[in-house]
């Protein structure tokens, strides 16, 4: 096993969408991994990611620090994943992104681990005009106040089989006659693979030392326009759709109707972040701090994207690939 120890990380958010994938890196990695989260219950999915006892779910939840420092204590790592995109309830983007960073570099802190990794999001800029990139750029602050060798990781937008990106597209063309470009969709951005995401985060996490206090920024091998996703998402899904360009002031209108569903499609905060691309800047990637810098070569779109799309075909895998 590469880089086998038998040291402990804790994984803040471990049975989430980029989680379960650092959980499994760090697994074949040797670590032992305490996955904390507000259900352990219905981690069951972590279990076969490694060998028996290997992995150990427990509960926590960064609006009560108490319960993240328990999580935390004997850990040699700790690692904060919570994010979220959307405000529901009590889960506010100041409840999870500032104080829950706080909250967990503290304990990571407090408990004596030696290295703490947050994941922030490129874009994270305390002067945007978007409440999602302002409250990441806090996170970074205050984890890196409480903790001064902390490493932030800030990826482009993620895919893989659970995302949030090609999935929403993929099932809105399969009920809608059109796809809004917003901003015209001339957005950039460098969708990451979330498999070399979590190798990523298990190299820092290996080789703390030489990378404490740095900030890396995680992209893929292309950039692509908010328009030219979508037009792979519709070749992929083999659908004709029309791409509607839309100004930002009427995509903040729809915005206003939409946010208001109990998962919304889009919000304004995100017509926002649309302003913005979202792409590795120039000083990480002279710098080294990217997932080329680490060694690690990223996968592009083509091939993982259509192994998960395929359900949203007509006739699922038996659709011909020529736009239907």
């Amino acid at each position: 096993m590469a880089d086998a120890t038998n040291k402990l990380v804790t994984v803040i958010g471990g049975s989430g969408f980029v989680g379960r994938h650092l959980v499994r890196a760090l697994a074949q990695r040797g670590y032992r991994i305490r996955p904390a989260m507000r259900r352990p219950d219905l981690a069951g999915h972590l279990q076969p990611l490694g060998s028996v006892g290997q992995i150990m779910p427990v509960q926590a939840n960064v609006r009560y620090p108490d319960s993240v420092l328990a999580a935390c204590q004997g850990a040699d790592i700790v690692i904060n994943l919570t994010g979220i995109l959307s405000i529901s309830g009590s889960q506010t983007f100041d409840a999870i992104h500032v104080s829950g960073a706080e909250a967990s570099a503290r304990a990571a802190k407090q408990a004596g681990a030696n290295s703490f990794i947050q994941m922030s999001a490129i874009g994270a800029d305390a002067g945007s005009s978007s409440t999602y990139a302002r409250t990441k750029a806090e996170g970074e602050a205050r984890a890196k106040a409480l903790f001064p060798g902390a490493i932030i990781v800030r990826p482009s937008v993620i895919f893989g089989p659970e995302d949030d990106l090609f999935n929403r597209f993929a099932g809105l063309a399969r009920i809608a006659p059109a796809l809004p470009l917003i901003g015209g969709g001339e957005t950039l951005f460098q969708p990451v693979f979330v498999g070399d995401v979590a190798d990523g985060m298990s190299e820092l996490a290996t080789h703390h030392d030489r990378h404490a206090g740095k900030t890396f920024e995680f992209g893929g091998p292309v950039t692509m326009s908010l328009k030219q996703i979508m037009e792979f998402t519709l070749k992929t899904t083999a659908r004709r759709r029309f791409l509607a360009p839309l100004p930002f002031g009427l995509a903040k209108m729809m915005a206003a109707v939409l946010g208001l569903l109990p998962k919304p499609l889009l919000t304004m905060d995100q017509v926002e972040l649309l302003k913005s691309d979202n792409i590795v800047s120039e000083a990480c990637t002279a710098d080294g701090r990217t997932l080329e810098g680490l060694g690690i070569s990223p996968q592009g779109i083509e091939s993982i994207v259509p192994s998960y799309l395929y359900r949203y075909r007509k006739a699922g895998q038996f659709t011909r690939t020529t736009n239907a």
